[in-house]
């Protein structure tokens, strides 16, 4: 007859036989409640435009609403603090790549600690960044620039955008032996509007955000800094194909999650971004914006994020100083 002890032992394995499944089905069970993606940037953003896209498809197999919150300011940094203050395990962050490979190599104190307080989970799209020039200049080439530029040193000016833009771009007309000019912006949307009329000679953009002005014929694409055209300007050539190697840049965006995120939860949630990225219909709506989508695990993510951010410590060195905006 077996002991008291025997059956304790049965009844203690039974248990906990009993336990790990409804354990296992509670850690699945995320989001238990709508889910909150911070944007650090304003409303009517590509980058806010392509959260919704996102979250849109995403809500829809969480069986969870997923709303966007914009936090604009200092180019992403005050939206990207709170959320790292947040903890809140239903609250992630969309924004791009600077959090880690940017903000970290400017300033020496943050409000936050870019390698505990925030985690990589998927990449969800690359921002296509094209060169523009006014059509006052009658340049039509990255050649034609720097033919123009050498002639003349200082003489054209320019604005290189915001984020990791103008860091890139300063650190291209350096390595490309091209003199410019560098004009500061406090509103961005006066970019545009002085390159129309001439004031300003060129502008490293957002395509998506000068597109509309090139179809219109008001502003002349010299270059887009992708390692490959894009199907929404087929006919503007990449900078590599003009000859200039340091001209390749994409703006890498994504979603983070929060300090202390479980591992498990990472790798769903990035399995359901990937299952969203590879709807053809959605890819295409994305492409129309000037992204491009691209998904990825949380470890390709963050050897990604390594990547650029060596990337931007040999650009910031080459320049020797920060660009403004």
């Amino acid at each position: 007859m077996p002991s008291k002890r025997s059956w304790l032992s049965r009844f203690t394995l039974a248990f906990l036989a009993a336990l790990a499944p409804s354990t296992q089905l509670l850690a699945e069970s995320w989001p238990q409640r709508p889910v909150r993606l911070i944007v650090p940037v304003a409303a009517g953003s590509g980058t806010t435009v392509a959260a919704r896209l996102f979250a849109d498809k995403l809500a829809e197999r969480w069986k969870q609403p997923a709303f966007i919150e914009n936090r604009p300011g200092a180019d992403g940094l005050i939206g990207t603090a709170a959320f790292a203050a947040m903890r809140d395990d239903h609250t992630l962050l969309y924004w791009n790549a600077s959090a880690f490979t940017l903000y970290p190599l400017l300033q020496q104190k943050l409000s936050y600690d870019p390698q505990q307080d925030i985690v990589p989970i998927s990449i969800t799209t690359e921002n296509a960044f094209v060169i523009a020039a006014s059509n006052r200049s009658k340049l039509d080439s990255l050649s034609a620039l720097a033919v123009a530029a050498r002639m003349q040193p200082g003489k054209l000016n320019y604005n290189g955008g915001a984020g990791e833009l103008p860091y890139f771009f300063a650190g291209f007309l350096r390595s490309a032996g091209i003199e410019l000019t560098q004009v500061p912006y406090r509103d961005a949307t006066l970019v545009l509007q002085d390159l129309v009329e001439g004031r300003l000679d060129i502008a490293a953009s957002l395509l998506n955000t000068v597109l509309p002005l090139a179809q219109a014929g008001r502003v002349k694409l010299l270059a887009v800094t992708g390692r490959q055209r894009l199907p929404i300007s087929p006919d503007v050539q990449t900078a590599i194909e003009q000859g200039f190697p340091d001209g390749e840049f994409d703006g890498l965006a994504g979603f983070f999650g929060p300090r202390g995120m479980p591992d498990n939860r990472r790798e769903r949630i990035a399995a359901d971004i990937r299952a969203v990225a590879a709807d053809r219909g959605f890819a295409d709506r994305l492409a129309a914006l000037g992204l491009t989508v691209r998904s990825s695990t949380p470890a390709e993510f963050t050897a990604a994020i390594d990547e650029r951010y060596a990337k931007m410590a040999s650009i910031i060195a080459l320049i020797g100083s920060k660009p403004t905006r």
